[in-house]
């Protein structure tokens, strides 16, 4: 007999809330049914619309609240609930901060298959706004002229944001004068349809330490039509430190190319990470969240528990932020990377701070570890891994098993891909010590995480 769920399209419902997804939306059931339900929160009794009816489950659109969550708030932006960049505005901090504690659990558990795992308190921030060091606004033509801000939900429909609460301040003033500069100059936006038309995106970058500010213009030609006006117009902002023009012209939903022009000042700007000093391209990759970063990697010094002595591999190091971290404490440190760029930055980065106990090496760590370790014998007493969003390689994992360091430290910017990681570990030699959760990322679904493991084979 072919099954008919018990929900109907355009149909109102009452439910209870029992859970939140790992995307934010609130997870309930009508009559053993599942239905997902974005903007509601655990614990409460709602009136839902059936929106979309699958073969074992729904999704619904919230109609009325009739009991609400101890953890709902009012969202603190007029935009939250078009605006694709939050997820959890309407609940409270408190709340977001369990959430992404039981979003790491629930991953360890249903993905690692661990048990009796415990995850500590999410790290979080005393002011959880204007926190983002990097904004990418994409710009658009919208009916009462050329529009910037983000995109919607899923979709590429820009909601017209004159002021995000997770950016810094500066951005606000940037992005009106830059609008005002297209318009005066008759600057088109561009159009992803007709792949016609200029302004893509404008990047800004801040050094929260330095006060340093870069604006990037992303743009659909060869070089920005007007710089010199457009230079005329930011130059005087206090701070402004770098303007530059990427070109991309490809049909792509990849915002940076890879041509990067300096109309005034310098191509990078510089800023702190505690006493580390970095100097931070367009291009480069530095965490958006300055304040929580520093937690982020003092969490994974604690948690290595460096003496003095130690070798320290650092795995995906990107720039090199956790391998001179580190460095401050180790005996020496080996980073390796497979992006060029990065690894030129993470070189730089340790000369303009003076250490002499870092190296940095290009390639994919599968091939250049067994071969370091080959061929000059060098042996790593801790592995630090840091990997996309993907996780780990599958030979990567199968290094850091090989060469058995006493202790590795797993850097995650995804508890479901770090989950499967951690099970390839554990199934390898190794145990869990520690779990971290931090946020990086406020208001959002997103959720970093630290973990420490000894080898105990």
């Amino acid at each position: 007999m072919k099954f008919e769920p018990p929900v109907i399209k355009n149909e109102i419902y009452e439910m209870h809330i029992d859970d939140l997804g790992t995307e934010g939306q609130g997870i309930g059931k009508i009559d053993g049914f599942t239905v997902f339900v974005e903007n509601a929160l655990p614990s409460e009794i709602i009136k839902v619309l059936i929106v979309k009816v699958k073969k074992s489950f729904a999704y619904g659109k919230l109609i009325e609240i009739i009991k609400p969550s101890k953890y709902r708030v009012e969202p603190f932006c007029p935009k939250a609930k078009r605006c694709g960049g939050c997820q959890l505005q309407h609940m409270s901090y408190e709340g977001q901060l369990e959430f992404k504690r039981k979003k790491v659990l629930d991953c360890i558990e249903r993905i690692g298959g661990f048990e009796n795992i415990y995850v500590n308190k999410t790290i979080g921030m005393e002011n959880p706004i204007r926190y983002r060091n990097k904004a990418q606004f994409p710009v658009g033509m919208g009916k009462n002229g050329i529009e910037a801000g983000f995109y919607a939900k899923r979709s590429h429909n820009i909601i017209e944001t004159e002021k995000c609460f997770l950016q810094h301040e500066i951005n606000d003033s940037i992005v009106a004068i830059v609008k005002e500069f297209m318009t005066e100059n008759n600057i088109k936006p561009y159009d992803e349809k007709s792949h016609t038309g200029v302004v893509r995106h404008i990047l800004t970058r801040i050094g929260f330490e330095t006060g340093e500010i870069m604006v990037c213009i992303v743009g659909n030609s060869k070089k920005m039509p007007c710089a010199d006006k457009l230079v005329e117009k930011l130059k005087d902002f206090e701070g402004m430190t770098s303007i530059v023009f990427n070109e991309n012209r490809e049909k792509t939903n990849v915002i940076l190319g890879k041509k990067v022009t300096t109309l005034y000042g310098k191509d990078y700007i510089v800023d702190y990470i505690d006493n580390i000093k970095f100097e931070i391209s367009p291009l480069s990759f530095f965490q958006v969240n300055p304040v929580q970063t520093r937690k982020l990697y003092e969490k994974a010094l604690e948690v290595a528990d460096i003496k003095g002595t130690e070798n320290v591999l650092d795995i995906y190091c990107g720039i090199g932020t956790i391998s001179l971290f580190f460095a401050r404490k180790a005996k020496s440190v080996l980073g390796v990377e497979i992006v060029p760029e990065a690894i030129l930055d993470a070189k730089r980065n340790a000369k303009i701070n003076g250490f002499e106990n870092t190296r940095f090496e290009v390639g994919k760590a599968e091939e250049i570890i067994p071969k370091l370790y080959k061929e000059e014998g060098i042996y790593a007493d801790v592995v630090v891994v840091d990997p996309p969003r993907k996780g780990c390689d599958e030979a990567v994992l199968e290094t850091i098993s090989n060469i058995k360091p006493k202790k590795v430290v797993y850097v995650s910017c995804d508890p479901a891909t770090m989950a499967r990681d951690l099970k390839y570990l554990c199934d390898n030699g190794y145990s869990i010590n520690e779990v971290w959760p931090v946020d990086q990322f406020c208001h959002t679904t997103h959720v970093e995480t630290v973990v420490s493991l000894s080898y105990i084979l």
